[in-house]
C-alpha cells in the first residue's frame, strides 16, 4: 500500500496529555485512531488509552477484514464496553469517558467512524470533501440553522459533548461513513478538538495542501493551534494519511 502517514501530539497548556493516537498497518489495511479523554471527568487518559488499545487489538487479531463497516462498528462497541468496565473496576467508580474517531483504509477505499467531537476531514485538492459532524450541543444548533459553522469553535457551549465512550453502559451514537474511493493526493485527517478548534475547515485544508510533507503540515498546524489558544490551550493531537497510489 502506497501511503504517507504523519502523527503529532502536543500538551498545550494542560498538566497532562489525555489524547491518544495510533497509526497501524497490517497487510493491505491501514488504521488510524484519535481518542480525546474527556477532561471534565477523572480518568480521561485511562479511557482514551483503553479505547485505542481495544480497537488496535481488534485490528491486529483480524487476519482479513472482509466487512470494513462491521469491523469499525464492532470495534467501537467493544471499546465502549471496555471503558465502561474500566470505570466499574475503579474505586470509587469514576466512570471515565473519551471521544474517539477511527478510519480504515482497505482496497483503495476509506471509511471512518466517530463518537464525540474529535473529527475526521477528507481533503482533496486543498478542499474539504467531507468531515464528521460533532456530537455536541453547538452542532445541534448548527444543524438547526441557529449557528454558523464559523461560530462553533468559540461558542460557550462548545465543550458540551453529548456522546462518548464510557460513562453509562448504554451504547452511544456511533456514526459510520459510507466508503469513499481514494485518489492520488487525497488526505484523511483525524484530530482532537484542540487541533481543529482554532481553524476553519478552509484553513485546515489549505494548510494541508500547501505543504509537500504531511508531517511538516501537522507539526506546523499543531504549533499554530497552541499559539492561537495560549494560555488556555487544550491537548492537540492529529494523525493523517495521504494516498499516493
Amino acid at each position: 500500500m502506497n501511503i504517507e502517514t504523519a502523527q503529532v501530539s502536543r500538551l498545550g497548556n494542560r498538566s497532562e496529555n489525555q489524547d491518544r493516537a495510533l497509526v497501524a498497518t497490517s497487510g493491505n489495511h491501514t488504521l488510524l485512531i484519535v481518542a480525546d479523554g474527556m477532561g471534565g471527568h477523572v480518568g480521561g487518559d485511562l479511557a482514551a488509552e483503553a479505547a485505542v488499545e481495544t480497537v488496535k487489538s481488534a485490528f491486529q487479531e483480524t487476519d482479513a477484514i472482509l466487512e470494513p463497516t462491521e469491523f469499525l462498528r464492532s470495534s467501537i462497541v467493544a471499546a465502549h464496553r471496555k471503558v465502561v468496565a474500566l470505570g466499574a473496576e475503579l474505586d470509587p467508580d469514576l466512570r471515565p469517558r473519551t471521544t474517539i474517531t477511527a478510519c480504515l483504509i482497505t482496497a483503495g477505499m476509506v471509511r471512518w467512524v466517530h463518537v464525540g467531537d474529535s473529527r475526521v476531514y477528507f481533503i482533496r485538492d486543498s478542499k474539504v470533501l467531507a468531515r464528521t459532524r460533532d456530537h455536541s450541543a453547538v452542532e445541534i444548533l448548527a444543524q438547526q440553522g441557529l449557528l454558523e459553522d464559523s461560530d462553533l469553535a468559540m461558542h460557550p457551549l462548545r465543550n458540551f459533548v453529548d456522546q462518548c465512550l464510557g460513562g453509562e453502559p448504554e451504547l452511544p451514537t456511533i456514526d459510520i461513513s459510507n466508503p469513499h474511493p481514494l485518489l492520488v493526493g487525497d488526505v484523511v485527517l483525524l484530530c482532537s478538538d484542540g487541533f481543529w478548534a482554532p481553524f476553519t475547515d478552509i484553513q485546515l485544508a489549505r494548510a494541508i495542501g500547501e505543504q509537500l510533507e504531511l508531517q511538516a503540515s501537522l507539526d506546523t498546524l499543531a504549533m499554530e493551534a497552541e499559539l492561537r489558544t495560549t494560555p488556555m490551550s487544550d491537548n492537540i493531537t492529529a494523525v493523517a494519511v495521504r494516498w499516493t497510489g
